[in-house]
Formats: structure tokens, C-alpha cells, sequence
């Protein structure tokens, strides 16, 4: 019988968790919201009743795997920084083990997006870089078939490489991040400029019609209906991740820069000014192959299914317990 993993994709606005199997079929999912206080305390307790309620039917799971946007140690699957999310030095590897006698493993969210779309992926690719934009932007790399972590664990983020000394600030701390100027917290913020600008626009009344504020994804709403000025946010958004793909792609010979998260839903609306970008500023263009960029196969799905193909690879593995 193929074995089981529960995978838990943990995010600045929602925890995903399934159990999957080994070939990467999701038998059972549910999503929670992450709370406002998403402390350690606080996440582990929601992170263990997802399991208890994940095992309650599928008794047979045979570890854990958990993707946490953050900084996250390897092998030690201690999350010690998150530019979105209140936990800071958080053991959660050994809180789940010591709660639910399983082995688990914890990674960086895109590390473990990047592992599933990379061995489970409409195509198979063993140098890869993936792009995952939500509530922040993620990296994962994956070398040789096999998640690239640096030695302490901490490596790629490409989400904090400076495009912009001078933009605006990042949760990190630092200004100009590609995260500040190219995920779903950016495009709230210029949407919230631009229904502030455009008061009878299309963005602002969505936002009165759902009596709610503006949001990523009301701009996002907005920008597939047509709006121009929805539009003309998304190009700009897209062109900045763009710009950091076309240096990524300069320090890395790739077979495909791959694009997850909720945004690539919108298609072409992202992706065709993203690719124009990475183009423009590409290294070497006349001797150097330019990069594919892709639709991630599994979009926000990767997390969890990757988190739970790791957490087998190391079930036995005494080393990472």
C-alpha cells in the first residue's frame, strides 16, 4: 500500500493541510484561517487539532511535514523569523513529534512548493527555481533534483534580494525588497492608493460592494473584469518579478523558473508582462538560452502536498529527527 503523510503549508493568511500519499494524491484536505496572533503558542495548538482531526480518519498517516513562511532551521525544523507571521524561534518539529509520537520535518514554504512541483510536476525539472506569490514572495531551489537550503538551512529568499533601495518598506525591515513591490501585500497597498485616487473606479466600489477594504485580491477581481487601472497595477507588479527572475536566472543555469501561488491564477494577466520583463533584463541573451517561465502544475496545493512528500523521504531518516 502507498504510504500517507499528513502536509501542512503554513501562511500569512491561511494554513492548508491534506493527507497525501506518496505519489502525490490528495486523499483529504482543510483549510483554517491564520489567527491575527499567529505566535508559537497560538500555532501550535492550531497545527496539532488539524492533525488530530487529519489522523481522526486517516489513522494509517505515517509522518509529518511541515512548509512555514519564515526563516527556517534545517534539520532542526526550528522556524526562527517570519516577516508576516508573529512566531519568532518557534521548535515546532519537536513539538509535533513529542505531541503525536510521528516523525515530522519542517521547511521553508516555497522549499517544500518547489520539491512537489519539481518531482511531481506536468514537467519534470532537476534545476529549477519556483516563485510562489501570496501574502509575501517565496523561493524555493531545487539543484540537481534536490532542495538547495545552504548549510544552516537558510537560503533562498528571493523575496528579500533589493530591486528598489529606494522603494517602499518590507516586512523584513528593509526597503525595495521584491516582496514589497511584487506580492498580494504589495497590491494591496497600490490598490489602496489607487480606490483612494479613483473613488467612482472599479476597485473602490468592489471594495463598498463587499463592504470591506481594499485587498489583493479585490484589485485582482477588478484586473479580470478589465479595469485599467486593475490592469495597469498587475503590469507593474508583474514587471518587478520579472526584474528579480532575470537576476536569479543571471547566478543560476536553469531548465524553468516555475510560478506558484495565488496570483498565477490570473494567467496570462501576470505571467505575459512577467516573461517580457525577465527578457528585458536578462544576462547574456545572445549566448545564453532565455529561462522558460511557467504556471506552477500544483498552484497553492504545493505547499502541503510538498511538505508531506518530504516529511516520507524522511520518515526513517534518523538524521533529521
Amino acid at each position: 500500500m502507498a504510504r500517507h503523510a499528513i502536509g501542512l503549508d503554513i501562511g500569512g493568511t491561511k494554513v492548508a493541510g491534506a493527507v497525501v500519499a506518496e505519489d502525490g494524491t490528495v486523499v483529504e484536505e482543510l483549510t483554517e484561517p491564520t489567527p491575527a496572533t499567529s505566535d508559537a503558542t497560538t500555532m501550535s495548538r492550531l497545527l496539532l487539532g488539524m492533525i488530530d482531526t487529519l489522523r481522526s480518519t486517516n489513522p494509517e498517516v505515517a509522518a509529518v511535514g511541515v512548509g512555514a513562511a519564515g526563516t527556517v532551521a534545517w534539520p532542526s525544523g526550528r522556524i526562527l523569523w517570519a516577516p508576516n507571521n508573529a512566531y519568532r524561534d518557534w521548535a515546532v518539529r519537536a513539538e509535533i513529534e513529542e505531541a503525536t509520537g510521528l516523525p515530522a520535518v519542517v521547511d521553508n514554504d516555497a522549499n517544500v512548493a518547489g520539491l512537489a512541483e519539481a518531482r511531481l510536476g506536468d514537467t519534470l525539472h532537476k534545476e529549477m527555481v519556483l516563485v510562489t506569490v501570496g501574502t509575501g514572495v517565496g523561493s524555493g531551489i531545487v539543484l540537481g533534483g534536490r532542495i538547495y537550503r545552504g548549510p544552516h538551512g537558510l537560503g533562498a529568499e528571493l523575496g528579500h534580494i533589493i530591486v528598489d533601495p529606494d522603494g517602499p518598506p518590507c516586512g523584513c525591515g528593509n526597503h525595495g525588497c521584491l516582496e514589497s513591490l511584487a506580492s498580494g501585500t504589495a497590491l494591496t497597498r497600490t490598490g489602496r492608493e489607487a480606490a483612494a485616487a479613483e473613488p467612482d473606479g472599479l476597485i473602490a466600489r468592489l471594495a463598498r460592494e463587499k463592504n470591506a477594504e481594499v485587498t489583493g485580491q479585490i484589485v485582482t477581481e477588478a484586473a479580470l473584469q478589465g479595469d485599467p487601472t486593475a490592469r495597469r497595477l498587475f503590469q507593474t507588479l508583474a514587471r518587478w518579478l520579472g526584474i528579480g527572475i532575470a537576476s536569479v536566472t543571471t547566478i543560476f543555469e536553469l531548465d524553468a523558473v516555475v510560478i506558484g501561488g495565488g496570483v498565477v491564477e490570473t494567467g496570462e494577466l501576470l505571467l505575459a508582462p512577467l516573461r517580457e520583463a525577465a527578457a528585458e533584463f536578462a544576462y547574456a541573451k545572445t549566448v545564453r538560452p532565455l529561462v522558460p517561465v511557467l504556471p506552477s502544475s500544483f498552484g497553492s496545493a504545493a505547499g502541503k502536498i510538498g511538505a508531506a512528500l518530504l516529511a516520507l523521504d524522511h520518515a526513517d531518516d534518523p538524521a533529521t529527527r
